[in-house]
């Protein structure tokens, strides 16, 4: 990404696209009728451990903003690496209407960091196999926080 890029997207509850910026559409390599109503999921990229999208769904669903560093894939198989924010929005009445991330390009020195980190934690999900892949993971990322003495965002901002 270069420096000044926002990649702007909203999702409805169930995490379908609904708005994405044309830097999203440029990154992503989709047209935006390919991205609107698809599951965000599909930029996902297989390096990704699945224990950092079940911190951060469980995150947003209890109503709180989450960072992290994410690595995307686009259509075409490349990746890109962002720094993302993701925060629910609630409508009226208190209930989540959908969510909302905004990502940035991610300093290089969280990046060796963070690709450290998610490499052990995908090998411990591939070790444990499909049933117990997520505790796996998680319990790698749980380990290294207690050791920092910090929560998932305080560690994503500081580093």
């Amino acid at each position: 990404m270069r420096d000044d890029d926002f990649i702007v997207s909203k999702t409805d509850p169930t995490g379908r696209i609904t708005y994405g910026n044309r830097i999203f559409i440029e990154f992503s390599g989709y047209t935006e009728s390919e991205l609107i109503g698809t599951q965000h999921n599909i930029i996902r990229h297989p390096d990704m451990p699945r224990a950092v999208f079940k911190l951060l769904w469980d995150t947003i669903q209890a109503k709180r903003e989450c960072n992290a560093y994410v690595k995307n894939m686009a259509k075409d198989g490349s990746f890109y690496w962002v720094f993302a924010n993701i925060t629910p929005s609630l409508a009226p009445n208190g209930t989540i209407d959908g969510y909302f991330s905004v990502r940035r390009k991610p300093k290089a020195t969280a990046l060796a960091t963070v690709t450290e980190l998610y490499r052990a934690m995908l090998d411990a999900e591939h070790q444990a196999g499909p049933k117990l892949a997520i505790d796996a993971s998680s319990k790698i990322l749980t380990d290294l926080l207690t050791e920092k003495g910090m929560s998932y965002d305080e560690l994503v901002l500081a580093i």
